[in-house]
């Protein structure tokens, strides 16, 4: 059976969470395939909301295997945490979570040279969630990090000093004044206790599934535009978060792709520094932001508000090769007269272009809109696409033909039940 991709089209917090607990039901395997405690996926059901930072969405069925693939790098401490938070509800993660050996560890240090390297940009600096993600990248690239199976190995901790040893010398070369040790006791506390779960070779665990025929689903975290190949450089993550990270990160075969879901907001949100060429701020992104609670579910921050942002969506939808389009959060949009859609943008030597341009931020000069009739009523209780008005439905179909890509998918709201989908949104 193929692999379904599930990823975000714009600078992330699409909702791939409350998405991928969505579809779990359908899925025997749910595998995330990058990213690292910089992600936040957020789920709500039963009244309670859940933000999972590097365990795959999939983990409230038990029926489902979660895998951890080799493309994320892990922080013992924040996974240890993630877990114990997760032992109220009596989910057996001894049986259903498994984590890649191949997968690269953040260690103390990384987090602090995160840091490091932010203060030295000075104000220049890409607003980086200092969970210690690029430093580890750093390392993995680099060909000298440390990785999940290296902790259950008999000289791990002969590779641990190695490396303290080498990140005491950048962080001195930095002139950061810091104790990289002073996090070493819940550092390896967290090493130990995570010990009893299952490492495995996710790569071989993976085409296991796929050659049992069983249904498996990709989950990426961040977004498209975060990628750092094709995203807002140097303004993006330090990983690649379009389905070829799913490839790298999985160890999937391009040829047993199937699906892939291309999750968006009905407007655009962005967290920390870079490019934002539809940002509001105005009332109108302020009130985005009220309606839409849009605070980063890792660090709280305030994220940006503007509105959709067409040439960046067809553009992600290019590079994904996307199937079904997931619209998410429509409702935020209830209460606005008029909603406005960025169709071109206009660069600085006059030209109009619905094409992605080299720099967002050197060559657009302001974009350009075309204004809808806002539907102005409360979709509560709707379950149908064709109960949605009139109004809502013409936003769709715009966006559809542009995409020329189906959105088989709109949420209304946080919960699961707040969702409507097609009869083609169903597993292949």
């Amino acid at each position: 059976m193929s692999v379904n991709i599930l990823l975000g089209l714009q600078w992330g917090d699409e909702g791939k969470g409350k998405i991928v607990d969505f579809l779990a039901p359908q899925y025997k395997v749910v595998a995330r395939f990058q990213g690292g405690p910089n992600a936040g996926h957020t789920l709500e059901f039963d009244g309670i909301k859940h933000v999972l930072h590097q365990i795959p969405s999939g983990i409230f069925r038990a029926e489902t295997k979660n895998i951890i693939g080799n493309g994320l790098v892990l922080d013992p401490i924040v996974l240890k945490k993630e877990i114990e938070g997760l032992a109220k509800y009596n989910l057996d993660l001894k049986s259903n979570l498994f984590i890649s050996k191949k997968a690269h560890v953040i260690l103390p240090a990384h987090k602090l040279l995160d840091a490091a390297y932010e203060k030295a940009k000075g104000d220049k600096k890409i607003g980086s969630t200092l969970r210690g993600i690029g430093p580890t990248y750093q390392d993995k690239t680099g060909r000298h990090g440390i990785r999940m199976g290296d902790l259950i190995s008999e000289n791990f901790k002969e590779k641990y000093q190695e490396h303290l040893k080498r990140h005491a010398r950048l962080l001195e070369f930095l002139e950061y004044d810091c104790d990289p040790s002073e996090m070493e006791k819940e550092f390896f506390e967290a090493v130990e206790y995570l010990k009893q779960f299952h490492f495995v070779d996710s790569e071989y665990m993976v085409n296991e599934a796929i050659h049992s025929n069983e249904s498996i689903l990709a989950e990426g975290a961040q977004g498209s535009l975060l990628d750092i190949d094709f995203g807002s450089y140097p303004f993006v993550t330090s990983s690649h978060t379009t389905v070829a990270g799913a490839c790298t990160g999985l160890g999937i075969a391009p040829r047993h792709i199937g699906d892939v879901y291309g999750i968006f907001k009905a407007y655009c949100t962005r967290v920390g520094s870079g490019p934002f060429p539809t940002e509001q701020l105005n009332e109108v992104g302020e009130k985005l932001g009220k309606i839409g609670n849009e605070f980063g579910a890792t660090t709280g921050r305030p994220r940006r508000c503007g509105w959709l942002d067409l040439p960046a969506l067809k553009y992600a939808v290019m590079i994904n090769g996307v199937t079904q389009l997931l619209m998410m959060k429509a409702d935020v949009l209830n209460e606005f007269e008029e909603i406005k859609v960025c169709t071109h943008y206009k660069l600085k030597n006059g030209e109009v272009t619905d094409q992605l341009p080299y720099d967002l931020i050197e060559d657009v000069a302001e974009p350009v809109y075309k204004v809808f009739k806002g539907w102005n009523k409360d979709l509560e209780g709707i379950t149908s696409f064709e109960d949605l008005p009139s109004e809502a439905l013409d936003y769709v179909a715009f966006i559809e033909e542009e995409t020329q890509v189906p959105i088989t998918l709109v949420s209304i709201g946080p919960d699961r039940k707040q969702t409507i989908h097609k009869s083609e949104l169903a597993l292949n």
